[in-house]
């Protein structure tokens, strides 16, 4: 709540209702376009990305139907943690290019395990030994199948 005092010295008033100079109308929001197979373009776009970046030992775990968070999860290593965070920054930039927003991003400052969460996309980007600890496709290993970029026909 928004109190204003009125502006006369004498019997000043506190008045809970905004002055009509300042009163103004709510913004109008523009829905965005709903993108069509958004999480295949994605996929296609990061799995290009990393393939062009040198990317190690990438799996894509295919959740649709399986899983409300999102329509598949790609799982890629880098060599180091330099090569982790060089691929994170130019992945969040071919998918900006791409035109899908910014994406949310965690872990990036130490490069060990980065996360990149594109909404229908889940990118996780590891260093082999941090890869090695987590195992996170085993996580998902009972609940849906794995895909290689070469069984996705990019």
């Amino acid at each position: 709540m928004v109190v204003w005092l009125s502006s006369s010295l004498e019997g000043s008033t506190l008045s809970t209702d905004v002055p009509p100079k300042t009163r103004r109308t709510a913004a109008k929001s523009v829905p965005k376009p709903v993108i069509e197979d958004a999480a295949e373009k994605i996929t296609a776009m990061v799995l290009a990305r990393l393939d062009e970046d040198k990317a190690e030992d990438v799996v894509v775990i295919d959740l649709q139907d399986k899983s409300p968070i999102a329509d598949s999860i790609i799982v890629a290593t880098g060599r180091s943690a330099r090569h982790v965070s060089a691929l994170a920054d130019h992945l969040l930039r071919t998918l900006k290019e791409g035109g899908f927003g910014k994406a949310k991003i965690e872990g990036l400052p130490q490069a060990d395990w980065v996360l990149i969460d594109v909404g229908d996309v889940i990118i996780h980007l590891f260093r082999p030994e941090v890869r090695a600890f987590y195992q996170i496709e085993k996580i998902w290993s009972l609940d849906a199948p794995h895909r290689t970029p070469q069984q996705i026909n990019v």
